[in-house]
């Protein structure tokens, strides 16, 4: 008999419905868990499959060992009239980045433009998550984190002391899609290669390197490798930098205080976020400014394209049509990620997913 490997199809209300139970049942208060599923469901919409439920388990491990509080008082460390440090108290990075991004927004509407940080976070998610509340509001978004685990070494070192540190930028349009740039500062998110691990495929060459300089191409492996930046030694300068606004200038966590949550559940990992938030009407008219992003989109997807090429793509547009194909047609989650999230269903000792 053939295995069956075509994917289930979720409902974006079954998948949160279900990652909120699972959290609540590891301990996070009700409020708390419904927000955090959202946000997890919201990224598995978008096809952000790698910081989606994929991460179910391992948040329930660290719940359950302790490594995340679950009634944090997240709240004001320091702020300014146009800035802020959050301290998040050891929450998941979903609620605290959540805190963060409204305060910003609260103050870049008086102030213009408003930077907010934080530190004693949790890994959050994708990053594009939270500029998108920003663009719905008429607002510029930046995103700024240190990744939860150290998978890339400095440049031409072997040590594994920054993490794919990653960057959102988003940009509210008039009719067409905002412009979302989500970016890793390495080739792939390790977040990709695990979900490639789980799915059984390989990575394709250019995502890592072994300690001998060659391609890995077997997830599986991952832990014998690097991640490899982007650009060469541009993408560890831009890893670097990213480290230093979301960790050290936040107090949180960079280098050897990273903490490696896919091997440690119980030590907090003082993770650092920041956001940079621009109200659009401080600088323009709203209006006037995302027609010209409309009309500068239009030129560029209607530019000449090379042989062969069949669209040009803006950033962002992808994952706005995977939001709404899967919004009609369910979430795609391969058989043994449904296996493995039926196995903590047991677990946990609530309803399975499917």
């Amino acid at each position: 008999m053939t295995q069956n490997t075509k994917p289930i199809s979720v409902t974006f209300d079954r998948l949160s419905t279900f990652i909120s139970i699972a959290l609540a049942r590891a301990g996070l208060a009700q409020a708390d868990a419904n927000r955090v599923a959202a946000l997890m469901a919201e990224a598995d919409l978008q096809g952000s499959d790698g910081h989606g439920v994929i991460r179910l388990p391992q948040y329930v491990k660290r719940i359950r060992s302790g490594g995340i509080n679950t009634r944090p008082n997240i709240h004001i460390a320091t702020e300014r009239a146009a800035m802020a440090v959050v301290d998040g108290d050891n929450a998941m990075g979903h609620l605290v980045m959540s805190y963060a991004v409204d305060l910003a927004m609260e103050k870049a509407r008086t102030a213009g433009v408003a930077w907010v940080g934080s530190r004693a976070s949790n890994h959050a998610g994708p990053a594009s998550l939270y500029v998108r509340k920003p663009v719905e509001n008429n607002m510029i978004a930046l995103y700024f984190a240190v990744g939860n685990a150290n998978h890339l070494p400095p440049w031409g070192g072997m040590e594994m002391l920054l993490s794919t540190n990653p960057i959102a930028v988003g940009f509210p349009a008039g009719s067409e899609p905002a412009i979302v740039l989500d970016m890793a500062t390495t080739v792939a998110a390790y977040g990709k290669v695990k979900a490639k691990a789980k799915r059984g495929e390989q990575m394709p060459e250019g995502w890592m390197i072994d300690r001998q300089g060659k391609p890995l191409l077997d997830p599986q492996r991952a832990e014998e490798g690097f991640l490899v930046p982007i650009g060469g030694h541009k993408g560890y300068g831009l890893a670097l930098i990213v480290g230093l606004l979301a960790g050290t200038l936040n107090g949180a966590a960079m280098g050897r205080d990273v903490v490696d949550f896919n091997h440690d559940h119980a030590t907090p990992t003082n993770t650092g976020q920041s956001v940079l938030v621009i109200d659009l009407a401080a600088f323009a008219e709203p209006a006037v400014f995302k027609a010209a992003v409309d009309h500068l989109v239009r030129e560029l997807r209607n530019s000449e394209r090379l042989p062969g090429v069949e669209r040009i793509w803006l950033p962002g547009e992808q994952s706005h049509l995977k939001r709404q194909k899967y919004a009609v047609e369910g979430i795609p989650l391969s058989v043994g990620q449904v296996n493995e999230l039926s196995a903590l269903a047991l677990e946990l000792e609530i309803a399975p997913l499917v």
